[in-house]
């Protein structure tokens, strides 16, 4: 009984980090039976994004207040729900639409699911219990990728999204039986004007950005959302200046390691989250592969990724935050970068090799910033920090989206053609390269020792 309210929690950790994944692979046949550009559907990765930046900083209050169960179930309903709306999907509008409902429940699922694990759990049992529960992070993004492919490639794309139907139905029922009664919080308030003002700020940046080169729509559309979404931001900070409890707490900024955290964190993720959305579109459009093919190969950098966590805390204790994430922010962008260079010809050993060493030095950028941001945060403000890590994580990786599709669409109208070339991911990989580099800016400045407390790196006696 000890592993069954992990295992419950993570049938939705796992549907949510599957699903994720499982889009990127398929993006270009999904384009072709709805009718649309496989670049206009980055709106719909970016529609998802938004929407777990906008609803995740109020999923923790809203479960104090309606109870974590009951918003647990919910959440795991409104995804179901937005699974089924995209498999009935017919147009680029209604698509976008759905993967907004599936965002709004997937940024309840996971924020809600770990509260309910560390309420339930007893805390000599946390660690093991922790596990459990993030066993499918890794797995989700593994299978994710090659499930899209082959289903993309041997089936009707929909399935992608069916098959959430009963995985969903089976956690809601687990959930119900296994899941212990917690307690609502008394007093629980919300700052809705904030909630208002952020979502606003976030959708109207990031939509407009990804909406501003689209052919159906004229360019002052985009600029216009993305002045509408700067004021929004503009008045957001003049309203959390003011508030006693905003919904996204910016005060907390004037901790120098949560604030290198977000800010090198943010630009790395523009850089890193434009990959998913790059990659499978430029092995189908630009090499020929199949949808299958794509996904098995994107897959590959989890293994990178997996192989970190057995090194990370030696890394860590051995050369402190500051130089592994200086490091792993010029190498991972490097290694993004270089697969500009790959073509047809090269042998794909290369590429595997790119992907599994990127894949390495990008999970330990992640574990180590997410580590950093709480290593001098109160206790107290923890979930305030954690609420604002995530908002900011999400809207940089559909930044990230909407710059890699922009760089296309430019290349698209540059060589008069209709879909990307080769070149064109050239460029955007390289682009994306750059920006990923420059993260390691953010930590110039940090103290040699900074979070030592954490890290475990050996502090020189005075």
């Amino acid at each position: 009984m000890k592993r069954i309210v992990p295992i419950v929690l993570a049938v939705a950790l796992f549907m949510e980090n599957m699903d994720s994944t499982v889009i990127a692979t398929s993006l270009a046949t999904i384009a072709r039976d709805i009718g649309t550009s496989p670049i206009a559907l980055k709106l719909a990765l970016t529609s998802y994004y938004v929407a777990l930046a906008v609803f995740i900083p109020i999923s923790g209050r809203m479960a104090d207040r309606f109870g974590a169960k009951t918003v647990f179930r919910l959440a795991i309903g409104v995804f179901v729900l937005g699974s089924l709306a995209c498999a009935l999907a017919h147009s680029l509008e209604a698509f976008v639409a759905a993967r907004f409902l599936q965002g709004m429940g997937g940024a309840m699922m996971t924020p809600v699911g770990r509260l309910l694990l560390v309420r339930a759990v007893p805390k000599s049992d946390l660690v093991s219990a922790m596990a459990w529960f993030t066993i499918p992070a890794l797995i989700g993004p593994l299978v994710g990728p090659p499930i899209g492919g082959a289903i993309a490639t041997y089936a009707d794309w929909r399935w992608i999204f069916i098959i959430n139907l009963p995985i969903g139905i089976a956690g809601i029922l687990l959930a119900t039986k296994f899941l212990p009664f917690v307690e609502k919080i008394p007093g629980i308030t919300f700052d809705w004007k904030g909630f208002g003002l952020s979502g606003l700020a976030c959708a109207g940046v990031v939509f407009g950005l990804s909406v501003v080169s689209l052919p159906a729509l004229p360019p002052v559309f985009g600029l216009a959302m993305v002045v509408v979404g700067a004021v929004a931001a503009f008045a957001y900070i003049r309203h959390a200046a003011r508030h006693e409890r905003p919904v996204v707490e910016l005060r907390l900024l004037r901790i120098e390691t949560l604030r290198a955290a977000i800010v090198g964190g943010a630009i790395f993720r523009v850089g890193s989250g434009a990959v998913p959305f790059l990659f499978p579109l430029m092995l189908q459009l630009g090499f020929g592969y199949t949808p299958l093919e794509s996904g098995i190969i994107s897959a590959v950098s989890i293994g990178g990724a997996m192989m970190m966590k057995f090194l990370a805390r030696p890394i860590l204790r051995r050369f402190g935050f500051r130089a592994t994430l200086i490091g792993t922010g010029l190498l991972g962008g490097f290694l993004m970068g270089t697969i500009a260079f790959y073509r047809p010809e090269t042998p794909i050993a290369v590429l595997v090799v790119l992907l599994l060493i990127g894949g390495f030095f990008r999970s330990l950028f992640f574990t180590s910033i997410n580590t950093l941001a709480f290593a001098d945060v109160p206790s107290n403000r923890a979930g305030d920090a954690t609420s604002m890590l995530a908002a900011f994580q999400q809207v940089s990786v559909a930044t990230g989206v909407a710059m890699a599709g922009g760089i296309l669409e430019i290349g698209m109208v540059l060589g008069g053609t209709d879909l990307p070339t080769l070149a064109d991911f050239s460029a955007a990989f390289l682009i994306v390269g750059v920006v990923t580099m420059l993260a390691a800016l953010a930590f110039i400045r940090l103290p040699r020792l900074a979070g030592a407390e954490v890290s475990g790196q050996r502090v020189p006696a005075e």
